[in-house]
């Protein structure tokens, strides 16, 4: 646990650097783009979704009205759902990046070492990350809607699902670049990985804070599998 957080906190330190800087700008104006698409088509899919269904101008006075709310309510709801998908896709896509500029700084031997990602194997990543993300949510959902009676049972849900899933991509990106081998595992306990991908989760459901989030997940994640790597 104390790993965690000294290496969160080691990673904070670290997000004035110019390099980081660079690289949390290039990832959040990627992900805020992707972002909107996202937003403007999943209104336009609802809204075209609803009149399918029947909820077409034509049923009752006001209905048109009616349809842009329950479509707005809907994609603010698929936004919610997203940001972090989208989010830690981007990041995952730029991993190489990341870790690099936290190995140059801190660990430069362990830089030396790294294997370089090829583009395509970012992409298949990244791609990866947001599939896996975006279907074990999806089977999530409909047990948060049903723990929404009990006040904090969905949050809690969704809290651990994201824990879980943003453990494993976190330590995964930095340990593709230095592993042996395709089985070779990342000297992370699975305790470790639950409790940085818990930390980021919660990060990333506060405003503007979420904005840092991946980029610190990464650099923490980074710095966690070194620290261990030098015991």
């Amino acid at each position: 646990m104390l790993a965690v957080i000294a290496s969160l906190f080691r990673a904070l330190a670290q997000m004035g650097d110019p390099r980081v800087l660079r690289i949390l700008l290039k990832s959040l104006g990627v992900t805020l783009l992707l972002f909107a698409l996202l937003g403007g088509g999943g209104w336009y899919g609802l809204d075209w979704l609803l009149q399918r269904a029947g909820l077409s101008d034509a049923l009752f006075t006001g209905a048109g009205e009616v349809r842009g709310i329950a479509s707005l309510l809907l994609a603010l709801l698929w936004l919610w759902l997203a940001w972090r998908i989208v989010a830690m896709a981007v990041i995952q896509f730029y991993a190489d990046e990341a870790v690099q500029a936290v190995e140059l700084r801190h660990y430069p031997q362990a830089a030396a070492r790294a294997r370089d990602l090829p583009l395509r194997e970012q992409l298949a990543e990244g791609l990866k990350s947001a599939g896996r993300a975006l279907l074990v949510n999806l089977i999530a959902l409909p047990f948060a809607l049903a723990l929404l009676v009990t006040g904090v049972g969905t949050a809690l849900l969704f809290l651990l699902v994201n824990a879980v899933l943003l453990g494993r991509e976190l330590v995964d990106m930095v340990w593709l670049r230095h592993r042996s081998s395709a089985g070779d595992p990342a000297p992370v306990s699975t305790a470790e990985r639950l409790l940085l991908g818990g930390a980021v989760a919660m990060l990333l459901a506060v405003p503007f804070i979420n904005f840092l989030a991946p980029m610190l997940g990464a650099a923490a994640a980074t710095h966690l599998i070194h620290r261990r790597r030098e015991r």
